[in-house]
């Protein structure tokens, strides 16, 4: 990188050209800024600082999602599987649960609680979790299934049929505080998806699977809003329950109070 090369262009010229330079030189690259005369070029400099400093935190974030993972690979263990599950709470559709297993050398900026993440950022992590990930897979039970065993025996199933279509067999499973009956070990970490890269990482992809669903039934029962509620409780959706009664993805022991 040239920085008095691009100092000498216009600023137009500039930004497509800063466009192509890597995060790791900003801040160089916004020192260099900071002395131009022009206006417009002392306030990309800043951005550039700025968006720096967000690189570092997001460094400083994975680093300290990953750590759990380290001390238990120096226990021993090595495939590691991060589940979480989606969809507990909604009054229609799925609980859907994810299992992932990713490499140890994984290290993803941005992989968080799901729940914390744009719905955009949410589909670019699940991507490249999808792309790095030695095995996913997802569980889903059907609101029928919610009925009949309760949500939580649900998510439990739906955890354990995770587990078992993964294609590599993990040593132990990372869970968000809860507990399964499980032949492989299983560790429990409270406020997991938000702490734990593994735990992270299947928040999103069971987060981003069961909002694809929840858009495609939003195609069939457009009055209901589920683009917009993913299938929970909201202004919006009660009124249409009342309106229209439930649909075949409604959850019977969930809208008792709201026919």
């Amino acid at each position: 990188m040239n920085v008095q090369k691009l100092r000498e262009l216009s600023v137009a010229a500039l930004k497509n050209a800063v466009a192509e330079v890597p995060v790791t030189d900003y801040l160089m690259l916004s020192e260099a800024l900071a002395m131009d005369s022009r206006k417009a070029v002392q306030s990309l400099g800043m951005k550039l600082r700025r968006d720096y400093e967000k690189y570092q935190t997001a460094l400083a974030k994975t680093q300290e999602m990953l750590e759990i993972e380290r001390q238990l690979r120096q226990k021993g263990y090595q495939a590691i599987c991060g589940l979480d599950e989606v969809g507990r709470g909604p009054l229609a559709g799925p609980v859907v649960c994810a299992a992932v297993i990713m490499p140890p050398e994984s290290q993803l900026l941005y992989v968080d609680d799901s729940k914390k993440l744009s719905a955009k950022k949410r589909e670019m992590l699940a991507h490249q979790i999808r792309e790095e990930a030695l095995a996913w897979s997802i569980g889903i039970k059907s609101p029928e299934t919610i009925d009949a065993i309760n949500i939580l025996q649900a998510t439990k199933s739906a955890m354990g049929d995770a587990v078992e279509a993964l294609t590599t067999i993990p040593d132990l499973l990372l869970i968000d505080a809860l507990e399964i009956p499980s032949a492989i070990p299983v560790e429990s970490v409270i406020h997991g998806d938000a702490r734990c890269y593994s735990i992270a990482a299947a928040s999103i992809l069971a987060k981003v699977y069961r909002d694809e669903l929840m858009c495609g039934y939003d195609e069939v029962y457009p009055e209901y809003g589920f683009v917009r509620n993913m299938g929970y409780g909201t202004a919006e959706h009660i009124a249409a329950l009342k309106a229209y009664g439930p649909t075949p993805i409604h959850r019977q022991s969930f809208i008792q109070n709201f026919r």
